[in-house]
C-alpha cells in the first residue's frame, strides 16, 4: 500500500482535494473521503463542484441509495460503498482501517501535524506502506522529505 501525506500549510483541504479526486479518477480509480467533520465534507462538496473552473468531478454523500455508483464517495466512516480503492482522510486523522486500501493520503495541518508525524513514525516503523510526503512551494504540490 501507498501513503502519501498532504502537508496543507498554505490553504485548506478543500483546495487541495479536488487534485487529488481528478488525479484517482484520471487514475482509473474511485475514491472514498472521510472526515467526521459534517461540515467539511459539505465544504468538500461544493470544491468538487467548482473545482479551479474544471468540469465537476461526480460525487456523492454516503447514505444514498446510489453509492455504488459513486466514483468519488464523501462519508463520515470508512466504508467503502463504492468499491473505493483509494481512501483519503480529510480530517487529518488516520485510521488503520486504510490498511484495507491499495492507496491512502492523509492530509493534515497546523492542528493535526503532530498526530501525522506520529502515522509516518508507526507505519515507517512496520514497514506496512511505501510512505511520500508532499508540500506546497510556490503554489506547487512537492515530494519531499
Amino acid at each position: 500500500m501507498r501513503v502519501d501525506f498532504y502537508q496543507l500549510s498554505d490553504g485548506p483541504v478543500e483546495a487541495a482535494l479536488p487534485l487529488i479526486a481528478r488525479a484517482t479518477l484520471k487514475a482509473g480509480a474511485r475514491l472514498l473521503v472521510v472526515s467526521e467533520d459534517e461540515a467539511q465534507l459539505g465544504r468538500i462538496g461544493a470544491a468538487l463542484w467548482e473545482h479551479q473552473g474544471e468540469s465537476f468531478l461526480a460525487h456523492g454523500r454516503a447514505g444514498g441509495e446510489h453509492d455504488a455508483r459513486q466514483p468519488i464517495l464523501l462519508s463520515g466512516a470508512v466504508e467503502a460503498a463504492n468499491g473505493a480503492g483509494y481512501v483519503a482522510f480529510a480530517d487529518g486523522q488516520w485510521r488503520d482501517a486504510a490498511q484495507g486500501f491499495e492507496r491512502a493520503f492523509l492530509l493534515f495541518g497546523d492542528s493535526t501535524i503532530d498526530s501525522a508525524r506520529d502515522t509516518w513514525r508507526s507505519l515507517n516503523r512496520a514497514k506496512t506502506a511505501e510512505l511520500h510526503y508532499w508540500r506546497r512551494e510556490n503554489g506547487r504540490w512537492r515530494e519531499g522529505p
